[in-house]
Formats: structure tokens, C-alpha cells, sequence
């Protein structure tokens, strides 16, 4: 791997420790599993700006590092059941070219949630959990529409990397 990519790499998954840590320090708005997704604005962007590959392996580090740094076991299961549905759902629509980095990101997070509420399902063992679904789908969307338009930002607004 050439040096180049590995600090690009670096600088990107610090980014998005950063911003996990910034996330958590955020109060909850009164409604459990509801975050802003401030780490998805690295992955939109890595995705689109280094492609699939980069966004995946961007993503999965961090959800470790996370994990090693603040994490649980469950906290774990659940953050990679997000992390890798709402990026492969992410992966799908960018490919097929009919969505912008918004409606990809929406998606995105709404993906997230319901990877997080099957993980639930499962550790839990109970399917009752499954009515939170709307609630979170919906914080997801809202979540998605702002991390979308910013991620879009700077796609367009950030000098490409010099490989």
C-alpha cells in the first residue's frame, strides 16, 4: 500500500473517531438509539471521493477502533450491524446512479437503524422491539437529509487528494 493512502486512510479514520467522540458527547434528544450519524459524513464522503473499496475499509476500522477504544461486546454487534448494512445499502444506490449523495445517505441511515433493531431483536430475543422501527426511521431520515447535504458540500468543495 503506498504511503500516500495509508495517511490518507489515517487522516480519514481519525476524522471519523473524532466525530464518533463528538457524537457522544451530544445529549440525547429524550429518545434512545437517536444520534446524528456525525461519522457517516467521512464514509458519504469517502465513498464518493475514493470509492467503494476506500469507503468500506474506512468504515469497518473505525467501527473497531471505536469498539477498542469506548465500546462493549453488544455495543459492537450493534455498531457493525449498522455500519455494514447502511454502507452496503449506501454502495447499492451510488452504483446505480439514480441517487444523490443525500438520497444515498438517507438511506444510509435509515439502513443503519434497521440493522441495529435486527441485531436488538436477536440479543434480546423478543420481535417487540420491532415497533421502535418508525421511530428510528424517521430520526434516520432527518440524520441522512443533514448528513447527505454536507456530505455533498464537500464532495464538491474539498480539493481532491493527491494520490
Amino acid at each position: 500500500m503506498r504511503a500516500s493512502k495509508i495517511a490518507r486512510y489515517g487522516l480519514l479514520v481519525a476524522l471519523a473517531l473524532a466525530l464518533s467522540y463528538a457524537e457522544s458527547l451530544i445529549p440525547s434528544p429524550g429518545v434512545p438509539g437517536v444520534k446524528l450519524g456525525l461519522p457517516n459524513l467521512v464514509v458519504v464522503f469517502a465513498l464518493y471521493r475514493l470509492g467503494t473499496v476506500d469507503a468500506w475499509a474506512i468504515s469497518l476500522i473505525r467501527v473497531g477502533l471505536v469498539f477498542l477504544l469506548f465500546g462493549s461486546g453488544a455495543g459492537l454487534a450493534y455498531s457493525l450491524a449498522g455500519a455494514v448494512l447502511s454502507l452496503a445499502v449506501m454502495c447499492l444506490l451510488k452504483q446505480s446512479g439514480k441517487f444523490s449523495e443525500t438520497g444515498v445517505s438517507v438511506a444510509g441511515g435509515v439502513a443503519h437503524n434497521a440493522g441495529q433493531i435486527i441485531v436488538a431483536v436477536f440479543l434480546l430475543e423478543t420481535t417487540r422491539l420491532a415497533w421502535y422501527l418508525p421511530v428510528l426511521c424517521l430520526s434516520g431520515t432527518v440524520a441522512g437529509v443533514l448528513i447527505g447535504v454536507v456530505s455533498a458540500l464537500l464532495v464538491k468543495r474539498v480539493p481532491e487528494f493527491k494520490s
